[in-house]
């Protein structure tokens, strides 16, 4: 338990750099919530959104989960993209994966455990769709990415066909869905070119 207090002591002093740096920063964070961009990213610990894409708390809705999966059983997934598009009106939603993220990596090895296995399932099922290509690659690093790239590409398709995208849609709301990859080499992200404002059919 002592170890957590290290955690404790790192929120003050970030608390009082933010009001050294920014007097009026928490009364502004309170007063209302009006994020532009919803970040639907993976869990790993090394892919902060805020951080990555240099914006401040308030400025970014965030969803995140293993291997960044937007699943139409998942109703956490789908509260969030509700509440972002509904509520706060956001204009643009990033899924966002990243290389040699492990969720991926899983869906290319032996079946593990529930839940864990369920979740992967769309992953593995994009093995399957994509494995004449995937066998194509010149080693398994160069598979486990594109795998990454391809999931990240699925997740756009499967949002757009959301019933809160589609309805946002139908009545004229301007919000685009865009896929990027995050690469932890270099700590740079790349725009997979499947953005979209409009719905895509299966």
């Amino acid at each position: 338990m002592l170890h957590l207090t290290t955690l404790l002591d790192n929120n003050r002093a970030w608390a009082d750099q933010q009001v050294t740096r920014d007097p009026e920063f928490f009364s502004r964070l309170c007063a209302i919530q009006r994020p532009n961009y919803l970040w639907i990213g993976c869990a790993d610990s090394r892919v902060p959104a805020n951080t990555i894409i240099g914006l401040d708390p308030g400025e970014v809705f965030v969803h995140r989960n293993v291997a960044n999966v937007v699943s139409p059983y998942d109703r956490n997934c789908l509260a969030v993209v509700q509440y972002a598009v509904d509520v706060l009106k956001v204009t643009d939603i990033i899924v966002c994966g990243h290389y040699r993220c492990g969720g991926v990596q899983a869906a290319l090895g032996p079946h593990t455990t529930e839940p864990l296995e369920g979740w992967l399932t769309p992953i593995r099922t994009l093995c399957s769709t994509h494995a004449v290509e995937l066998a194509s690659m010149s080693n398994d690093t160069v598979k486990w990415n594109r795998l990454c790239e391809l999931n990240v590409i699925s997740q756009v398709r499967t949002l757009a066909q959301t019933p809160t995208l589609n309805d946002a849609w139908g009545r004229g709301q301007a919000v685009t869905i865009h896929g990027w990859i995050y690469d932890l080499h270099d700590g740079l992200i790349r725009d997979l070119d499947v953005s979209t404002e409009k719905p895509i059919h299966k």
